[in-house]
């Protein structure tokens, strides 16, 4: 069997506060339909006690699918998902950029997490897998909330449902591989001074098409600024009628109707 782990966008976000090294956000996640990286069990070829078989470009152990993994098995839950990962390798057809802004790791670490409850019995409810979830990233609890839109706030922990439908988005990701910790450091050395609280809280309550026709990318997301700042190459790709999701590199908008 196959699971999809869609990719995201921020349809706006807002750094609303500083919390140690942390920055706290005020964003409006939005799943994205058409895109998805695809994760299933195959029969496994080694004898490691986690395989994962896929294109990735960082060691085994800071990979956050074994983080996924290794939580659970700190919950209690080893014995279950041991067994599972004694017989199975996990295959991971990529289709999200890394670095681009889409949320792939940690939606994979959700759809990871999803599988092993199902194919281990582990009966897990929402809150759980939300809650076990935010200790593997700070996405992940989104992802693993099933939730097609939803406000996120404090560090990426708190998830609340927007009741909306998931939009139909396009996405368009530069050759280029934004570094989400140096964007987030060039934020905070040159613009956190613009922090706007006010106008965050103001776009909590509005629908996403309404944030999409009534503000700009730069108004929309807080990071864009420190991304431009950090990779001067991006303006290269910063079209009209386009936004910014996270840290980027990513832009999309809204599919026009043909």
């Amino acid at each position: 069997m196959q699971y999809q782990a869609h990719a995201k966008v921020n349809i706006f976000l807002k750094i609303v506060g500083v919390r140690g090294n942390y920055h706290e956000l005020l964003s409006r996640f939005m799943i994205v339909p058409s895109l998805f990286d695809t994760l299933s069990f195959v029969p496994k070829k080694s004898r490691q006690s986690f395989e994962l078989v896929g294109d990735f470009n960082c060691p085994l152990e800071h990979n956050t699918l074994y983080r996924t993994f290794m939580v659970l098995k700190e919950h209690g839950y080893d014995q279950k998902v041991e067994q599972v990962m004694k017989d199975f390798a996990l295959h991971v057809k990529k289709n999200i950029p890394t670095g681009s802004g889409l949320g792939g790791g940690s939606s994979d670490s959700a759809t990871f997490l999803n599988m092993l409850n199902e194919t281990a019995n582990l009966g897990l409810d929402r809150e759980a897998m939300m809650h076990i979830g935010s200790e593997v990233g700070a996405d992940v609890a989104f992802f693993a909330s099933g939730y097609e839109s939803a406000n996120v706030s404090g560090i990426g922990e708190i998830v609340e449902k927007f009741d909306e439908n998931a939009l139909d988005i396009e996405v368009f990701t530069p050759s280029l591989a934004c570094n989400t910790a140096l964007v987030y450091k060039t934020y905070r050395e040159y613009f956190l001074q613009t922090m706007d609280q006010a106008l965050a809280s103001k776009m909590v309550a509005l629908k996403s098409p309404e944030l999409l026709s009534h503000f700009s990318k730069e108004k929309l997301n807080d990071l864009f600024p420190a991304s431009l700042k950090a990779y001067p190459e991006l303006s290269n790709y910063a079209k009209n009628g386009w936004f910014f999701s996270g840290s980027g590199s990513s832009f999309f908008r809204l599919k026009e109707e043909v």
